[in-house]
């Protein structure tokens, strides 16, 4: 709503101009007239809408017609006063008032109109059989109030109506010539109704009623006056009430029927909790409230958007599959003014066989979304209208902003609960099968996915220590030159190469020793495509000979060419190893393939504070090789901790 009103008062020399605001203001007809009444305003807290009101005067005897044309450049509305027993200054409002204000105005943003017929004591009878051609003929007029500045008569009326044209104009919601609401306000109203209508069956029962009513008016509505609204719809309408529940059409009627009486100052407070401006527009404070995010910080959402997120999820899986079909899909954006999912999402997160995305997909994507873009994930959850459901001042409160990570490194443990991981490699190394295998998708699904539906990042959840943790994998683009410092800010590197490529790794080494070679993140080295031949790296180190020069894994065996969906092990290591970035997790017991090694340098975590809480969730697998001093070695530990 506007933080003040300007009225601006027009009208021929002698129709009462001045008389009406000095009556208003002294609350008696004046004795003596001056040509021109000074600008007062009104304090918000003694105006019927509490907002500042300031009434301008206009004086042909004592402006110009350049200062005529900026008050009316500053007004937002314009009251055009004529004398009910004179009838030129009623012409004068056609031949004249009108057209010069439209001249003076944008086409797209006239300012309202309000007709004003003064010294109504003067005549027995009224203007109006006048006056009502005129206003159907021009839209930009709001009304006509007949009244009278020397019996007090309309005058407080007056100035409240062009108040209200201003807080609550009726030219953005109806069309008076079709006698229905604006495609525009249709528009706002059916969104209105979709957050509303909590279980998605196209019906607000009593209980949505009730939110809807307590959420846009603070009050309740009684159980009689519910019926009594429903009844005046299916009066009015055959398919205004469906299950007892107010349907889409329903409301819209209602809506319709609060403008034609005048009640449109209704319509605009429910607009106005949902976050649209004058213009029928979502307002940029409502789709970006502030939220600030320093330097190293990241952004999640919390426990309570996620409950949002499921609830949404939930009311659009009609099916129960737990899966969004495309359909479904397309219905949960409805309240959307675009498609905000491309054919990218499903390459990004988990599907089911049929390409759907699942329910743990589905959270990903938003989390996703808000690592790493929190404005744009603000904006959706605007249009779903969390701040309204969830009562909040805004969506911002959806969103936890993580400490910086030096302090994580200096506390070594950290909060956050996404984590993400860039993989670089050579062009054809396996950086996208390697991402796609993170969604469980072999080789020969990954063949079906088409070009121009690629996606750069994948998404999805691992278990470290029996916590629920999100790994996001993004693949950089292999050009040294357009390496930025995005692409290298993260919490793990992944360095693939391809086994089979002799060419291959020489790119991870020289990426290794130019970008990361100084840093304190850590590093993997992935061997992709170990199900063929291994070929020898044409570099002058081989690849283990470099991972134990520069006291790094060993390369890590990879390959998505499986008939099952691939092993997720190597996330889940790269998940412990961003999450406990200042241990250096090495393999103690020189077989390189255990899954987690839990030697002597795992055991010097934050962890060694509950051994037997870390035994119980510590789950790994055993190498190929027989590890005999490694079980033994547990069952001494979880011996002496009942000591």
């Amino acid at each position: 709503m506007r933080k003040d009103v300007r009225i601006l008062l027009v009208g021929e020399p002698k129709v009462g101009k001045t008389s009406l605001i000095m009556s208003l203001v002294s609350e008696e007809f004046p004795d003596e007239v001056p040509l021109r009444a000074e600008e007062i305003t009104i304090p918000a807290d003694v105006t019927p809408e509490r907002v500042p009101t300031h009434i301008v005067d206009y004086s042909e005897a004592e402006q110009s017609d350049e200062q005529l044309y900026q008050e009316i450049s500053k007004a937002n509305v314009i009251c055009i006063v004529y004398s009910v027993n004179n009838k030129k200054s009623i012409e004068k409002v056609t031949s004249h008032w009108i057209p010069l204000i439209n001249d003076r105005t944008d086409k797209d943003s006239r300012v309202p109109l309000i007709l004003v017929g003064n010294k109504s004591d003067l005549v027995e009878h009224s203007s109006m059989e006048t006056i009502l051609p005129i206003m159907n003929q021009y839209q930009d007029i709001e009304t006509c109030v007949e009244c009278s500045a020397k019996n007090l008569k309309n005058i407080s009326e007056l100035f409240y109506y062009a108040q209200k044209a201003v807080l609550h104009p009726t030219g953005p919601l109806y069309c008076p010539e079709e006698k229905e609401l604006k495609p525009s306000c249709i528009k706002a109203l059916t969104r209105i109704f979709k957050i509303s209508d909590l279980d998605n069956d196209g019906i607000l029962n009593d209980s949505e009623l009730n939110f809807f009513q307590r959420t846009c008016f603070n009050t309740p509505l009684a159980p009689q006056a519910l019926e009594d609204v429903k009844n005046v719809v299916r009066r009015n309408m055959t398919d205004g009430v469906k299950n007892n529940g107010l349907s889409l059409k329903g409301f819209l009627f209602l809506h319709t029927l609060f403008i034609q009486r005048g009640r449109h100052e209704t319509t605009w407070t429910v607009l106005r909790r949902f976050g649209y401006d004058d213009d029928l527009e979502l307002t940029q404070e409502y789709l970006f409230p502030i939220i600030k995010v320093p330097p190293d910080c990241t952004t999640e959402l919390n426990h309570n958007a996620y409950l949002f997120l499921q609830s949404v999820f939930d009311k659009h899986d009609k099916d129960r599959d737990c899966a969004l079909s495309p359909e479904e899909v397309k219905d949960l954006f409805k309240v959307f003014p675009y498609m905000p999912w491309g054919p990218d999402v499903n390459n990004t997160v988990c599907t089911n066989d049929q390409g759907w995305i699942t329910y743990q997909g589905y959270l990903s994507q938003w989390t996703l979304t808000t690592y790493l873009d929190v404005q744009r994930s603000l904006e959706y959850l605007g249009y779903l209208g969390y701040s309204i459901i969830y009562e909040q001042e805004s969506q911002a409160a959806a969103i936890t902003v993580t400490r910086n990570k030096r302090i994580d490194l200096q506390k070594k443990q950290t909060q956050r609960s996404v984590f993400r991981c860039n993989v670089l490699g050579a062009r054809d190394s396996g950086k996208s099968g390697f991402l796609q295998a993170f969604l469980g998708r072999n080789l020969q699904r990954q063949r079906q996915i088409r070009d121009d539906h690629k996606s750069y990042y994948a998404i999805s959840t691992t278990y470290v220590y029996g916590q629920e943790k999100y790994l996001l994998l993004h693949e950089v683009m292999p050009d040294f030159d357009f390496l930025s410092e995005a692409d290298l800010a993260c919490d793990v590197v992944c360095l693939v190469y391809d086994v089979n490529n002799p060419h291959s790794f020489e790119y991870c080494a020289k990426v290794y020793k130019q970008c990361f070679i100084d840093s304190k993140t850590p590093c993997v080295v992935i061997a992709a495509k170990s199900d063929l031949h291994e070929a020898r790296q044409h570099y002058s180190l081989s690849p283990h000979e470099f991972c134990r020069k520069h006291k790094l894994h060993p390369p890590q065996p990879f390959t998505c060419n499986t008939t099952e969906a691939p092993s997720k092990d190597i996330y889940t290591r790269l998940t412990t190893m961003a999450m406990y970035p200042h241990a250096r997790l090495r393999c103690m017991c020189s077989c390189n393939r255990c899954t987690y090694c839990l030697c002597q340098n795992l055991l010097k975590l934050e962890l060694l504070r509950s051994v037997k809480a870390q035994l119980r969730r510590v789950v790994y697998n055993r190498c190929s090789y027989t590890c005999f001093w490694l079980p033994l070695f547990l069952f001494l530990l979880h011996f002496l901790t009942f000591l």
